[in-house]
């Protein structure tokens, strides 16, 4: 008994990407790995002492977060002060990202938080991160994010035009009219 309905075929899906796939191991050997280290600590020490450390961790990266927030905060104001646009450099991220891995409880992730607030630290992996991304977004095949985000570059102020057409659905009014007002 066979019908004329075929069965749908869809497409293969996609290969995982290793990140996908090596990612939640990471995080789980990451959370054995702080948990082990702690128990050590607690051993050698005593469990007031890991308390501590782990205190001492997590108000050290509020007072970095507040402070690179602040920094942020007030480049920011400078910047719309000037009329320019803001920088993206300073290291606030990096210094937000340390800030961040120091509360978290641990002490692997509060001595990758610490090397973080290192200066030439933030500067070479502020680099790296500019490159990689930049390297990306060049490689960026048509219609994915990347490309979205390239074509959105061809379009600052320095002087390249893009060939294009305007279609408009409305039609033109006259310059002597006079524009509606604008009501929100």
């Amino acid at each position: 008994m066979t019908s004329g309905a075929s069965t749908p075929t869809y497409p293969a899906r996609p290969p995982r990407s290793r990140l996908r796939t090596f990612l939640p191991l990471g995080i789980a050997a990451w959370l054995v790995l702080e948990i082990w280290l702690l128990t050590v600590v607690a051993g050698a020490a005593s469990g007031f002492t890991v308390f501590l450390l782990l205190l001492a961790g997590f108000v050290l990266g509020a007072v970095v977060i507040k402070r690179a927030g602040r920094r942020a905060f007030q480049n920011l104001n400078q910047a719309l002060q000037r009329g320019t646009a803001p920088s993206s450099g300073g290291g606030n991220g990096l210094m937000m990202l340390g800030g961040l891995l120091l509360m978290i409880p641990g002490l692997i992730s509060d001595v990758i938080g610490l090397v973080l607030l290192i200066p030439p630290v933030q500067k070479a992996l502020s680099r790296y991160t500019e490159r990689t991304v930049e390297r990306r977004l060049r490689e960026a095949a048509p219609g994915t994010l990347g490309d979205a985000f390239q074509q959105a570059r061809m379009h600052r102020p320095d002087g390249k035009v893009v060939q294009g057409e305007v279609i408009r659905d409305e039609p033109r009014r006259a310059p002597e009219e006079p524009r509606p007002p604008l009501t929100g």
